[in-house]
């Protein structure tokens, strides 16, 4: 039976590696730069404005979100990358906190979502999460959000260069995503429940 995106609440945040949730149930890990939207793609597939916490300015999710969906798995939230205007203390204890959940957690995670800007070519941190998803042997979404800000004429070449940079294979998702309009969430659900039953 598929998952209900619709029937989702916040469990807890886990800001250190004693606060992970181990109970055996689907994980889908989200990772991506702190201004790329990911908080947005979230509420965007749940059906919600509000669920994942969006800041006027990025970089607030500062530890790891869980999101229980329809009582059978977790989306993961992981603190954003590259871009928040903190102190470097604090960006090492994220970068800690990330390492560690990749480290211990790899068997439990079911698939990584990885989001990029649609607009831009991956950046090395965006380079740095795809490698962690493909060393882990996890299978991997890549998903190019803000999909809406570019032309028709635009978008091939975009993706392109997405597949190009992170040197995506024939047979790697990457789903062309709009968390403004909403295009690519049926396709992203989809792909995520494949992986439950995979």
């Amino acid at each position: 039976m598929p998952l209900n995106f619709a029937k989702a609440e916040f469990v807890r945040s886990a800001g250190t590696p004693g606060d992970f949730l181990r109970d055996g149930r689907f994980q889908f890990a989200f990772a991506g730069r702190s201004n790329v939207g990911k908080s947005s793609v979230i509420n965007r597939l749940v059906n919600r404005k509000n669920l994942a916490y969006v800041g006027a300015s990025p970089g607030k999710t500062t530890q790891i979100n869980y999101y229980l969906i329809d009582g059978r798995a977790y989306l993961v939230d992981l603190p954003g990358y590259g871009y928040a205007k903190v102190s470097r203390g604090e960006k090492e204890q994220w970068a800690k906190l990330m390492e560690t959940y990749f480290q211990q957690e790899s068997p439990r995670i079911t698939t990584g979502v990885l989001i990029v800007d649609i607009r831009h070519q991956p950046t090395q941190n965006d380079l740095t999460m795809h490698r962690w998803f493909r060393e882990m042997g996890r299978p991997e979404i890549v998903v190019a959000n803000k999909l809406d800000k570019l032309n028709k004429s635009e978008i091939e070449p975009a993706l392109d260069l997405i597949r190009r940079t992170l040197e995506l294979r024939e047979q790697d998702f990457l789903v062309p995503f709009s968390a403004e309009k909403g295009e690519g969430k049926e396709t992203l659900i989809r792909l995520l429940n494949e992986a439950c039953e995979g």
